[in-house]
């Protein structure tokens, strides 16, 4: 199996997927719709009410994007799919390049369902900022994306699910996509090292912000680089098994 028909097979598997999709596009756009709908006129830390549950739900259905390279992955143990990889041509970072792309396109298509949606209520902006907080959102869910490879070799496909559910609503909790926990003190100290949080606030580049401070990019790319020695780990410990 080439590299490129083994992209085109997980992309595949991944749109005929309607639980995936259902998850990833239609919680959020149905969660964004009712409640921005009800708090349209609404501020939030002196922004519109709109945009930033636009932005927090945009991040929340692409964090669930993130970490859906898991679920495939420890499916694929349970059947002997990943076994049967190992014997063939196909190297295995085609194989993990292959579950992040799909996962960043299905974040993309996330993305790009729920500022349509956040424009049916007033938000507008120049389309550089648009694409501003488009690649703030993806860049930040990088270590995401690592931490479902880690639980997809950690984990058996029937505790990924709650685990993956768990880690994601989590996340969104503390970054404040339903609204902010904290606006001072050390708890507030504390948020701010996780990279949900940053991708919460990548909405406020809209209000002229100007993008992430070099404090955002730290925890992204410290949490970035302890991920992957984690999925190293998972990764050697899993295939060392066989």
């Amino acid at each position: 199996m080439s590299a490129a028909t083994h992209v085109r097979c997980e992309i595949l598997r991944t749109v005929r997927n309607p639980r995936t999709l259902g998850i990833t596009l239609g919680l959020p756009l149905v969660l964004f719709f009712a409640v921005a709908g009800a708090n349209r006129h609404a501020h939030v830390d002196g922004i519109s009410f709109p945009l930033y549950f636009m932005g927090a739900m945009a991040a929340y259905g692409a964090m669930f994007a993130a970490v859906q390279p898991g679920a495939r992955i420890a499916l694929d143990r349970s059947t002997g799919w990943t076994r049967q990889l190992r014997i063939t041509p196909l190297r295995a970072r085609t194989y993990f390049a292959s579950k992040v792309l799909t996962a960043y396109l299905v974040a993309l298509t996330s993305l790009v369902a729920l500022f349509l949606a956040g424009t049916t209520f007033g938000v507008h902006m120049a389309a550089a900022r648009w694409l501003e907080i488009g690649g703030l959102l993806l860049i930040g869910l990088a270590p995401l994306v690592v931490i479902g490879v880690a639980l997809g070799h950690l984990l058996a496909p029937d505790s990924l699910t709650p685990a993956v559910a768990g880690v994601v609503v989590l996340f969104a909790l503390f970054g404040g996509a339903f609204g902010p926990l904290f606006k001072t003190g050390a708890m507030l100290s504390v948020v701010k090292l996780l990279p949900s949080y940053w991708l919460v606030q990548a909405s406020r580049v809209a209000d002229g912000g100007g993008g992430w401070p070099a404090e955002a990019w730290v925890v992204i790319a410290v949490w970035t680089a302890a991920t992957v020695g984690l999925a190293s780990v998972a990764y050697r410990r899993d295939t060392g098994r066989v």
